[in-house]
């Protein structure tokens, strides 16, 4: 294949949730890249292997041009853009921005068991008091800079795929967390949209976007019977629904 196809081929990025990583994704990439699919995954700044970099500084923007640096640097001319959890709202922002600059870079938003916010909300807006006051509190244990991540046991894990997440978390930038999300519903919904419901158990921090997804307009939605992370749960049917999202996009 020449390099000019290759830049024009569909793309995958994915990007973590709270307290992960790239390295979340170490059982999906060889699947979809297995199906020849070009496919990436990024690390926000300050957890992961960029934990290192965690100051008062890192916010929503920081995330959302990690992202966007990302498909900027592999020249990426088609994008599936997967966000897990939190971080649906950064790729609602970053769909906001790149649809105003270059509109049809994105071919679709999948929405994986993640935040689907409105404008004006922020990633605790669904929150119950209860989960704010106690992240807002463990945050403030730790000199306001960040939150610990909880055991991996509440996304459905157990045995070794728990303590192999547990090993790998690292604390979230607590600027992220009650910073207002800006960007234009419209511009975002001209983009297609799907939602992977993990539905065994299911997340209550989630529920608020499961209503969502199913009572407005634009959206589809798939349910995979696993818990929070299914790209550690359940890898095979998560690529698979990837992969099927992917060939819409050819």
């Amino acid at each position: 294949m020449s390099a000019p196809q290759e830049r024009s081929r569909t793309s995958i990025v994915l990007v973590h949730g709270a307290w992960h990583g790239a390295w979340c994704w170490k059982r999906v990439l060889p699947l979809l890249r297995g199906a020849g699919v070009d496919a990436h995954a990024v690390t926000l700044t300050g957890v992961g292997e960029r934990a290192h970099l965690m100051s008062p500084s890192v916010g929503i923007d920081t995330h959302v041009q990690d992202i966007i640096g990302l498909i900027t640097a592999e020249e990426l001319q088609r994008v599936v853009l997967v966000g897990h959890s939190y971080a649906g709202n950064l790729i609602t922002c970053v769909a906001d921005r790149l649809q105003r600059a270059h509109p049809g870079l994105l071919c679709h938003l999948v929405y994986l068991d993640a935040s689907v916010p409105r404008p004006g909300e922020s990633w605790s807006t669904p929150h119950a008091p209860e989960t704010v006051a106690k992240r807002l509190a463990d945050a403030q244990a730790n000199g306001g800079l960040s939150f610990p991540p909880p055991d991996a046991s509440v996304f459905g894990l157990g045995g070794a795929d728990r303590d192999w997440v547990n090993r790998r978390q690292t604390p979230q930038p607590l600027r992220v967390y009650q910073a207002p999300l800006d960007f234009d519903p419209d511009v975002v919904a001209a983009i297609p949209r799907s939602f992977i419901d993990c539905t065994s158990p299911a997340l209550p921090t989630i529920d608020v976007a499961r209503q969502r997804v199913r009572s407005e307009p634009g959206w589809t939605v798939y349910e995979l019977a696993t818990g929070h992370d299914p790209m550690v749960s359940a890898p095979r049917e998560l690529a698979q629904l990837l992969l099927k999202v992917h060939s819409g996009c050819r």
